[in-house]
């Protein structure tokens, strides 16, 4: 076992609501260790679709999740947060004196005051679809998620899904590949009308193909695929030519340990109140994706607000005898100083 860390908070998730719940404690001068199982912050933002463009961030009409994961880096360093990637919290429990053991299957203990659930719906998964030997080529040649467009220039990229992913990343990686093929088992989708149809118009042009089938075999070597067998709806066999695979067929979100740390859950889901954001054990919290209340939206926008009201409870725990005077950043010099803007 390594050197134990004390720590004021720590925050399981470095997602966009777990950076920036380090801003608003960092406000109140509470200092954050993340732990995170991921090997970058960003959350399902940088990994599943870092350069895809949220439009509901407020103050952003457009923003790609990497370019939000950045700017909340940039916000929060003057907080000075350490963080600790390729993790996953195996134990939580509570010491004697209240506060709380956390271990990692690195093997890194902390001792935290408090401690925040940020794990967006938990650890997640794409789900593998049943085709032999995929495994030899995924992170090869097959991908689970668009990290780079540049990756897709100039490929033959086969697309398979009918969900908002397939379509949005056919409208995308569509100007970019040598050809594109979009595969789903039906001629009927599940995403936006509005991109479904802008598909169905580039099909119409001739600049990318739809099929209807599923996809049965792969042919390459050494991690390169080259063509993909597809078995139609009336059992018939097409050698469809791909150097590039995604498979989008949705993501299997698992609790992971977390089911096993004595909370109360819902659906897979932390009930909180809406006052603290505190669970069913005082001293732990949980925003975000990962919890639930009447009336929850999983919005980034509501992982905002519920890390402010947290921060201010967590505050309290970390600082009981200190009086705690709300202030506004825009006006309170000693905020201003925090943030190495007065």
């Amino acid at each position: 076992m390594s050197e134990v860390i004390e720590a004021d908070a720590v925050i399981v998730g470095a997602g966009p609501v777990g950076l920036f719940a380090v801003f608003e404690l960092g406000l109140l001068d509470v200092r954050c260790h993340l732990v995170d199982i991921l090997d970058k912050p960003g959350g399902q933002c940088a990994e599943l679709y870092p350069e895809k463009p949220i439009y509901d961030i407020p103050g952003f009409p457009i923003i790609t999740g990497q370019g939000l994961t950045e700017n909340l880096l940039a916000q929060i360093r003057p907080f000075e947060p350490t963080f600790h990637f390729g993790q996953m919290v195996t134990a939580l429990t509570r010491r004697p004196d209240g506060r709380f053991d956390v271990e990692t299957d690195a093997e890194t203990h902390f001792i935290a005051k408090a401690v925040i659930i940020a794990a967006g719906g938990g650890s997640f998964q794409p789900k593998r679809p049943p085709v032999p030997g995929i495994e030899a080529y995924e992170g090869k040649s097959v991908f689970y998620s668009v990290r780079k467009m540049e990756a897709f220039r100039g490929e033959e990229v086969l697309i398979v899904g009918g969900g908002d992913s397939a379509l949005d990343w056919t409208l995308n990686l569509q100007p970019l590949a040598k050809r594109l093929t979009l595969l789903h088992r039906r001629d009927a989708f599940r995403a936006a009308p509005d991109t479904v149809n802008k598909m169905r118009a580039l099909v119409a042009e001739g600049a990318m193909d739809l099929l209807f089938g599923q996809v049965t075999g792969l042919e390459g070597a050494d991690g390169q695929v080259g063509a993909a067998i597809v078995t139609d709806n009336e059992d018939r066999e097409h050698r469809i030519p791909a150097t590039r695979i995604l498979p989008f067929f949705g993501l299997t979100m698992k609790l992971g340990p977390i089911a096993d740390w004595g909370l109360n859950l819902h659906e897979n889901l932390i009930p909180v109140d809406t006052e603290k954001f505190e669970t069913s054990e005082p001293g732990i919290f949980s925003i975000g994706d990962i919890n639930w209340y009447p009336g929850k939206l999983k919005l980034i926008l509501s992982g905002f607000h519920e890390a402010a009201l947290m921060a201010q409870v967590v505050s309290r725990i970390v600082y009981p005898n200190k009086k705690i005077l709300f202030q506004y950043t825009t006006s309170s010099t000693s905020l201003q100083k925090k943030l190495g803007v007065a």
